[in-house]
């Protein structure tokens, strides 16, 4: 398999990496960047192959479209006749499948994806959606690739990926803004910076880890450690009357209720 990548920004980057890691062959990977130092860097990093924007795309099985949301138009029109037949992953945010069939002139096989920023760690999650004109052997390639950053969940229908863009998408930005709360919250208390930071950060990382290897769920595994009438209690109590589980889940409806937005938005193009 021969995989194009048509920008080379972070996530395109952290793709990348992680299939070279696994073993994919780096001269098996042609990546379409304008900044002659991006260029230089892939090259240098993972072996990969680069190219221009004037030069012609290379044959390749998969292409990745990782430019912004906001260029995707320009270069999907731009690039049409050569993405004919091809499979194409996007994982430009925001951007309709519908949309990108017109721009393509309706002739690629196509993957719609939702990766989030934790990729950059090969710990990323990504919401994908098979196209109609795609095919189970698509969706086994495209898995594959997306696997290279980490875990993968394939939607019913294309409208859930703004549910996965409330929860994964933005979400990496809820868990660093409960961190960073918690940090103020151990400097509010005493505690010198680096210390407050140490125990916030530890905690999240302790607490996944518990999570993940329990067969418990969130709701089960909290209430093990709420003593009644202790520290705890006291703390989730006072969240409560703050209303924080509302706040949190109102913030998940309003992201999604943006991507829908942006959708509507960058869809006119």
């Amino acid at each position: 398999m021969k995989i194009a990548f048509i920008g080379g920004g972070n996530m395109a980057t952290a793709m990348i990496g992680g299939l070279v890691q696994q073993g994919f062959s780096a001269q098996a990977v042609y990546v379409v960047e304008p900044a002659a130092d991006k260029r230089a860097q892939l090259q240098a990093e993972f072996g990969v192959q680069t190219v221009t924007l004037e030069d012609a795309l290379p044959e390749t099985d998969v292409v990745v479209l990782a430019v912004k949301p906001q260029q995707l138009a320009e270069v999907a029109r731009a690039r049409a006749t050569e993405l004919a037949g091809r499979l194409v992953i996007s994982i430009a945010a925001g951007i309709r499948m519908a949309d990108l069939d017109r721009w393509l002139g309706g002739a690629a096989r196509l993957v719609r994806v939702m990766p989030n920023t934790p990729a950059l760690v090969r710990a990323g999650i990504s919401g994908a959606w098979l196209g109609p004109k795609a095919s189970e052997a698509d969706r086994a390639m495209a898995d594959r690739i997306l696997q290279s950053t980490g875990q993968v969940v394939w939607v019913a229908e294309e409208g859930q990926i703004d549910a996965v863009t409330a929860i994964s998408g933005s979400g990496p930005a809820y868990v660093f803004y409960f961190m960073e709360s918690l940090t103020q919250a151990g400097e509010q208390l005493g505690l010198d910076a680096t210390t407050a930071r140490q125990l916030a950060y530890a905690t999240f990382d302790g607490a996944i880890k518990l999570a993940l290897g329990s067969t418990d769920d969130a709701a089960t595994l909290r209430a093990k450690v709420t003593s009644k009438g202790g520290t705890t209690a006291a703390a989730l109590n006072r969240m409560a009357e703050l209303g924080v589980q509302a706040a949190i889940q109102a913030g998940a409806v309003a992201a999604q209720a943006r991507a829908v937005e942006l959708a509507d938005e960058l869809g006119q193009g």
